[in-house]
C-alpha cells in the first residue's frame, strides 16, 4: 500500500516516513502544501497523512481542493491544535479522521489502517485465488493450507496483484504502489520479486496462478 506523507517539520517527517517504511508501507513524502495538493492529484495513494500548518497552502486548503477536484483519498490530519473549531473546520472540508501532535506513532498507524479499511470496505478479507489465501490483517498467506513465509517487499507484490486479481497489473503500476515515487521504473527489480513469489507459491504446487503477460506485466488469476 502506498501512502502520502505532507509534513513541513523534518523530524516528525522522518519519524512518520520510517515507522511507515518498517510497516511494509511505500511512502512519499512532500514538505509543502502545494506540492503535497500536486502530488495527490496525480499518485494513487491509499492514504495522505497530512499537517496543517503547512508553507505554500496550509492543510484545509490541500484537503478541499482534492475533494473539489473528486480525490477521494482517505485522510488522516496532524495539528497541534486542539481547538474542536479547528478539528470541525478540518473535517467539514473533506478529513476523515484527526490526530492532535505529540502522538504515538502506535495510536498513528492505528488510525491509518482504520481508514484504508473503511474506504476499501467492498474489498472481501481474506483475498482468495485458487487454493491461495492472503489475510491483509493478519499478515498471513498460505497455499494449499500450508503458511508459506514472505519478506515484507514479496508481501506487498503479492497484496498488489491479489487486489487487482484478474487484471493485468504493469511493472510501473506495480513500482508506484509498492515501491515510492524514486524508485527507478526501468531496474528488473518487479521481475526479480515476481521470481521469488513464484518460488514460493508456484513451483511447489501443480496448478500456476503468476502469470505473465508479455510486452505488459503481470496477472494473478486460476488458469
Amino acid at each position: 500500500m502506498r501512502i502520502l506523507v505532507v509534513e513541513d517539520q523534518q523530524k516528525v517527517a522522518q519519524f512518520i516516513v520510517r515507522g511507515l517504511r518498517e510497516e511494509r508501507f511505500a511512502v512519499d513524502h512532500a514538505s509543502t502544501g502545494t506540492e503535497g495538493l500536486s502530488m495527490a492529484r496525480v499518485g494513487e495513494y491509499d492514504a495522505l497523512i497530512l499537517d496543517i500548518m503547512l508553507p505554500g497552502k496550509n492543510g484545509f486548503e490541500v484537503v478541499s481542493e482534492l475533494r473539489a477536484a473528486s480525490v477521494t483519498t482517505p485522510v488522516l490530519m496532524l495539528t497541534a491544535k486542539v481547538r474542536v473549531e479547528d478539528r470541525v473546520r478540518g473535517l467539514d472540508a473533506g478529513a476523515d479522521d484527526y490526530l492532535v501532535k505529540p502522538f504515538a506513532f502506535a495510536e498513528l498507524l492505528a488510525r491509518v489502517r482504520a481508514l484504508i479499511r473503511r474506504h476499501e470496505r467492498d474489498v472481501p478479507a481474506p483475498m482468495v485465488v485458487g487454493d491461495l489465501t492472503l489475510d491483509p490483517i493478519g499478515h498471513g498467506v498460505t497455499r494449499g493450507g500450508q503458511r508459506v513465509e514472505l519478506t515484507a517487499k514479496e508481501y506487498s507484490v503479492l497484496e498488489f496483484l491479489m487486489r487487482n486479481r484478474g487484471r493485468v497489473v504493469t511493472r510501473t503500476s506495480m513500482v508506484e504502489h509498492v515501491w515510492d515515487m524514486h524508485f527507478d521504473s526501468d531496474t528488473n527489480l518487479v521481475d526479480v520479486y515476481i521470481r521469488h513469489l513464484r518460488a514460493k507459491l508456484d513451483d511447489p504446487f501443480p496448478a500456476k496462478l503468476i502469470h505473465t503477460v508479455r510486452g505488459v506485466g503481470y496477472v494473478i488469476k486460476e488458469q
